[in-house]
């Protein structure tokens, strides 16, 4: 008498991590995401004082008391709007700079770095940092640590090439101190900067470059 043959188990073995979502937490999440983003552009354009959470209600087509199950508080919704802003600026940062090789010289990442900065505060959607520059003083001070955090893991990414340029003679000030000085000349450009008006973000780059380091772009002048 032959062995009984060994029985396999065909089924598919269970999927691991987290079960997927449901439709009713994915809806959730695409209305906390509305109430974020219209909460993001009323900020910028009304400022947090200007701005009602019935306004950010009508804003993102709900009811007037909507944020409050999403949020405790309307200066909650600030910091999530700064957390998302500071979330996108880093995975932004990151995806520009996995485009260059692994030995790029400084001033080509200083240079990528500078792009996708204009591109995160003046490109489209980007009513998130300038919320963060204009209503720091809104949040309180666990809030504005949890932010600090974020925005430091975000600039320091550029204190490798800032140091290897101070190294090369490229930048003359201290990087720590260039970092302060370049981000504070960026992130004004909030204020003046015109998408319609003479400089593409490219050229603008090119002008920020010649200024921080002394690169000179030869389709600029004026």
């Amino acid at each position: 008498m032959r062995p009984a043959e060994p029985v396999h188990d065909t089924s598919a073995p269970p999927r691991r991590g987290r079960p997927p979502k449901t439709a009713a937490e994915r809806d959730e999440g695409n209305r906390r995401q509305a109430l974020i983003t219209a909460a993001a552009r009323l900020f910028r354009t009304k400022g947090f004082d200007g701005t009602s959470t019935r306004d950010i209600a009508a804003a993102a087509d709900m009811q007037s008391g909507s944020p409050f199950y999403f949020f405790q508080s309307k200066q909650a919704l600030l910091h999530a709007v700064m957390q998302e802003g500071m979330a996108r600026a880093e995975a932004h940062q990151a995806q520009a700079l996995a485009t260059l090789p692994a030995r790029a010289a400084p001033e080509d990442r200083l240079r990528t770095l500078v792009r996708q900065h204009f591109e995160v505060l003046l490109g489209p959607g980007s009513d998130f940092i300038p919320v963060m520059l204009y209503e720091w003083r809104s949040l309180d001070d666990a809030q504005r640590a949890s932010i600090s955090a974020q925005t430091a893991a975000y600039e320091g990414e550029w204190m490798p090439a800032l140091r290897a340029l101070h190294r090369a003679g490229r930048l003359k000030a201290r990087p720590a101190v260039a970092r302060l000085f370049i981000f504070g000349a960026l992130n004004w450009a909030v204020q003046w900067y015109s998408p319609g008006g003479k400089l593409s973000l490219d050229e603008l780059t090119a002008q920020a470059l010649a200024l921080f380091i002394g690169e000179t772009d030869p389709r600029s002048s004026g």
